[in-house]
């Protein structure tokens, strides 16, 4: 089973998220990122189950319609890219 490891660019997308949330409504930020949270742990067991990202080489996780977390996977390792607005463009 492949480890998770998180970029820093996803840390920095998914606290930049959650701050901005949370300046409105703590608690749905808090439950947002822990949804996050909790689907990425997921991927290990089966990083195929997600589409085929819109980069060459990666995948997209939708959490929500206005989530989406881009990684690439391999046998060893689920990188976690970014996590982004679906109104953000990437990379």
């Amino acid at each position: 089973m492949p480890r998770l490891e998180w970029k820093i660019a996803a840390v920095s997308d998914l606290l930049a998220i959650i701050d901005y949330i949370s300046d409105d409504n703590p608690d749905a930020a808090q439950a947002l990122k822990g949804e996050i949270e909790e689907k990425v742990a997921g991927l290990s067991m089966n990083p195929q189950l997600y589409r085929v990202g819109r980069v060459d080489g990666t995948r997209e996780m939708v959490v929500r319609p206005n989530y989406i977390v881009v990684y690439a996977d391999n046998p060893e390792v689920v990188t976690i890219l970014r996590v982004l607005h679906a109104a953000q463009l990437w990379p």
